[in-house]
């Protein structure tokens, strides 16, 4: 069996390398209120998961995908804003 020492060190060598940039990290930012839309969604489909939905689980569940989907809607409107150049044609 041939250890795999020698390949983690060159994997790993460039860790330090591997951070995100800042702009990645304003687009994860950007997209947070979507990402947690979205949790919120799934938090609501798992609690019926093992039951059958109630009146009060499938309400939660209603809302939680209109979040979803205006988190969604916000965040196509703020990045198709900020695509659009200035002035008139």
């Amino acid at each position: 069996m041939n250890p795999i020492v020698t390949v983690q060190d060159t994997v790993t060598a460039f860790a330090d390398f591997m951070e995100p940039t800042d702009a990645e990290l304003n687009a994860i930012e950007q997209e947070m209120p979507v990402i947690l839309a979205d949790v919120d969604l799934l938090d609501a489909h798992i609690v019926t998961l093992d039951r059958t939905p109630t009146e009060v689980d499938e309400r939660r569940i209603r809302r939680a995908r209109r979040r979803a989907l205006a988190a969604r809607v916000a965040l196509v409107n703020r990045t198709a804003g900020a695509s659009l150049s200035g002035g008139a044609a």
